[in-house]
C-alpha cells in the first residue's frame, strides 16, 4: 500500500466529515478544531498494540520486496532494499523494541521514513490506516508508562476507544550504545554553550 493510497483513504474520510468551518476539521474523535491543533500519523499495530508515525516523516509505504542481509549489523537491522536506487537500511520495529521477531504475512509492510536526513525502512505487520489527534490529546510517555524509553516513544495520543504509541524516530537506527554516546555529546555540550 503506498502512502498515497492512505491520504485517498483520508480525503475520503475528510469528504464524509467535511471542512466544518474556514480552516477547521474534525478529528478521528469527531472533535472540531483547526487544522494547526492536530497531529497526523500513520498507525500500524505491533501486537495489537497501535504506533504512529509523523505522516510528514514518511515517504511512502511499500509491500515487503527482496531485503539482503548484511553481515555484522545490528541485532535490529533487517537487511537493505533498493528502492529506485537507493538502498536503504530495514530496522525491524518489533525486534527494535524487544519483542520476538514475527513471521512476515501478506499484511507486513515497510514504512520508508526520513530520520535525520536518512532514509530508513520501518518492518511493520501491517499498516492501519492515517489517524488524526488533537494535539491536545497527545501525552508524554511517562505519564502513562513509568520507565519507557523516551529515545523512540514521542508521546501517546489518546482517542475515544484506543490509545496510540507516537514513535520518535531519530534514534530507531543506533544501537543503545550509540544512543547513550549522542545524550552524553549533547549534555558536553549544552554545558559548554552555558559556561
Amino acid at each position: 500500500m503506498e502512502i498515497s493510497e492512505l491520504e485517498k483513504q483520508q480525503e475520503s474520510l475528510v469528504l464524509q466529515m467535511g471542512k466544518v468551518g474556514d480552516g477547521t476539521v474534525k478529528t478521528d474523535d469527531g472533535e472540531e478544531v483547526s487544522e494547526g491543533q492536530i497531529v497526523q500519523l500513520v498507525s500500524f499495530t505491533l501486537d495489537d498494540v497501535s504506533y504512529g508515525v509523523d505522516i510528514l516523516s514518511v515517504h511512502e509505504i511499500l509491500r515487503i520486496p527482496q531485503i539482503t542481509r548484511l553481515p555484522n549489523c545490528p541485532f535490529f537491522i533487517k537487511g537493505v532494499i533498493n528502492l529506485r536506487g537507493n538502498v536503504i537500511p530495514v530496522v525491524d520495529v518489533r525486534v527494535r523494541f524487544g519483542f520476538q521477531a514475527a513471521k512476515m504475512t501478506e499484511m507486513s509492510r515497510i514504512i520508508v521514513i526520513e530520520a535525520e536526513s536518512k532514509q530508513i525502512g520501518l518492518l511493520v505487520d501491517n499498516v492501519s490506516s492515517v489517524i488524526r489527534i488533537k494535539d491536545s490529546n497527545v501525552d508524554p510517555p511517562t505519564v502513562f508508562i513509568d520507565g519507557v524509553s523516551e529515545e523512540f516513544i514521542a508521546g501517546v495520543g489518546r482517542l475515544k476507544d484506543r490509545l496510540v504509541v507516537i514513535l520518535n524516530l531519530q534514534n530507531v537506527l543506533y544501537t543503545d550504545q550509540e544512543i547513550e554516546d549522542k545524550k552524553n555529546l549533547q549534555l558536553l555540550t549544552s554545558d559548554r554553550k552555558r559556561k
